[in-house]
């Protein structure tokens, strides 16, 4: 062809090579790409849930925006003088993991706190407090803790206890689950609790047969002591968040969505004005705040990809380990006892209703069938009232479901909000609690999935580790702590790697409307990843506990890296 007969006389040079490029670029793609990335890795194994493109080998990015997911060799082509280089080596690269379910501050504060999930007997758990206790002032409140007693056979914890070791300190240590906690003498007599303090509506105090307390305090009755603990210096909040975000970077953990209070919010609005978060957040607030939320987000909007605000949590019922979950039927190792409602249905309502109205997402803890039935009437009659919309209803936990209920997550459209470490620590002794029967749709992550339901993975951390892999470990294998069920505790409900995979990054980001630049690797979305030292699609499901965190990315950011040693 002949270019130059092909243009209209030219009158210079300089306009005739210009044609002359732009034609090329066009006609034969030329043109190298204008974007030149500022971070690059090579040689990866990536999964990037992206199912226009599930894998790829190599990731381009600039600023904190992915330009480019596909081969080695296009992302060689695009590198300039300023690119960071990094060649994985055949690792594995994923999404960053989003827990949809975490208390981030409390999960900070935990890791200075006295540890007590894994005190094994009753003198354990009295020592570590013996210990710990002269670490700090006298006067200091000991909080956090943690326990188990399923640890040590089931039997409660009593102030008496730990009297004679923590004298000149009130405590407050609470279970792992966090819906009920042991007072010692001390603790009590700040708080003045005595024979006379009645039952609180959807709580309970444990007593002697005398009347006297005993040192447990359940649900709503933990706010008797809750109330007179004082609040932490705005200097320890910030270290505990600072604590959070770097435990959770060194597990991949990028973004979670805080089940918090507005005094988090606080501090988290506090260290992003400071330009150091590390962990993008999604802060939610009470449910019964959701007309403040309503005019702050009218205030303020809802934030950006570091920090947003929109959501809510209520809470139906307690815990199965608490015996506080709402159940139709009575526990089967106390038959005179089904549980109970921490908040009245109709008040539940009333808030879901109005905050629904205002355009606000709107999440509920629900663990027992009763509660999670109840949750579900909920949401249907205000999706009735209300009319249809995108408004991504979730329960969270959502772990005893009745058979009758698994269909209507799709139906009502209802995410499904659910933590599978839970299920290889309470299999260790939740048929004991719920019998054989309802143990078949325990933490039913399969049949949820069979009928199309929204599946998003958390860890509910400071109650479990924010740890991802483990969580897919569970969720892929089942296999209790205690490793008493190799072949998976309750096998029927285990789900695939890709499954798992799925509901830590994407379905997790579309739990807080976050699918459209997070959850997958694709160009345009954010540049949050994490480099695993093996691929687990490689190994046997057994060995996927035993893989680690090698690096983790968030905004293109390095933000963890494994010491090599």
């Amino acid at each position: 062809m002949n270019f130059k007969s092909s243009f209209i006389p030219l009158r210079s040079n300089t306009r005739y090579f210009f044609i002359l490029s732009l034609f090329l670029c066009v006609n034969f793609s030329a043109c190298k790409t204008t974007e030149s990335p500022t971070l690059a890795i090579i040689n990866a194994r990536i999964w990037t849930g992206d199912e226009a493109q599930p894998w790829a080998e190599a990731i381009a990015v600039k600023g904190e925006t992915i330009i480019h997911v596909g081969s080695s060799k296009e992302v060689r082509k695009m590198l300039a003088d300023g690119t960071e280089l990094i060649d994985a080596k055949g690792q594995m690269l994923v999404p960053g993991f989003n827990d949809s379910h975490v208390h981030f501050i409390d999960g900070g504060f935990g890791l200075s706190s006295v540890s007590l999930r894994d005190a094994k007997t009753k003198q354990e758990f009295i020592d570590r407090i013996a210990t710990f206790v002269k670490t700090v002032p006298p006067g200091t409140w000991i909080l956090n803790g943690d326990w188990d007693h399923t640890n040590w056979g089931g039997e409660l914890p009593q102030a008496s206890w730990i009297d004679s070791v923590s004298a000149e300190h009130p405590v407050f240590i609470q279970r792992l689950d966090g819906h009920m906690g042991l007072a010692n003498s001390a603790a009590m007599r700040i708080a003045k609790i005595n024979p006379a303090n009645p039952d609180v509506e959807g709580g309970s105090i444990v007593r002697a047969k005398n009347g006297m307390p005993e040192g447990i305090f359940k649900d709503n009755a933990m706010g008797l002591i809750g109330q007179h603990i004082s609040d932490p210096s705005d200097e320890l909040k910030d270290r505990a968040i600072e604590a959070a975000m770097k435990y959770v970077a060194a597990n991949g953990v990028t973004s979670v969505q805080s089940m918090g209070g507005w005094q988090d919010l606080e501090v988290y609005r506090r260290v992003a004005k400071k330009g150091l978060l590390n962990t993008r957040i999604y802060a939610v607030v009470p449910l019964s705040s959701w007309k403040k939320l309503n005019e702050e987000i009218k205030k303020t909007g809802k934030g950006d990809s570091w920090l947003k605000i929109g959501g809510l949590k209520g809470f139906v019922d307690g815990s199965l380990g608490s015996h506080t979950a709402a159940f139709k039927k009575p526990f089967s190792d106390t038959p005179t006892d089904s549980g109970f409602l921490v908040t009245p249905v109709k008040e539940l309502y009333e808030q879901i209703s109005g905050a629904d109205k205002a355009g606000l997402q709107v999440m509920v803890h629900a663990i027992g069938d009763k509660a999670i039935e109840e949750q579900l009437n909920i949401f249907e009659r205000v999706e009735k009232e209300n009319g249809k919309r995108d408004r991504r209803f979730r329960i969270e936990h959502a772990q005893h479901i009745a058979p009758e209920d698994l269909s209507r997550f799709k139906t009502l459209n209802v995410i499904a909000s659910m933590q599978p470490y839970h299920a290889i620590d309470d299999g260790r002794w939740a048929e004991k609690v719920i019998g054989p029967e309802r143990i078949k749709t325990t933490y039913a992550f399969k049949s949820l999935l069979d009928n199309e339901a929204v599946l998003a993975f958390g860890s509910d951390w400071f109650v479990a580790p924010p740890t991802p892999i483990e969580g897919i470990y569970a969720a892929v294998t089942r296999r209790t702590l205690d490793d008493k069920n190799p072949g998976g505790w309750v096998p029927e409900q285990k789900v695939s790697l890709e499954q798992a995979l799925k509901a830590y990054t994407y379905t997790s980001a579309y739990a807080s409307f976050d699918e459209s630049n997070k959850g997958i690797l694709k160009k345009g979305y954010l540049a949050d990843f994490v480099i695993l030292d093996q691929n687990l699609f490689d190994i046997k499901a057994e060995a996927i506990r035993d893989v680690k965190v090698m690096k983790t990315f968030t905004g293109g950011k390095l933000v963890f890296e494994r010491d090599k040693k």
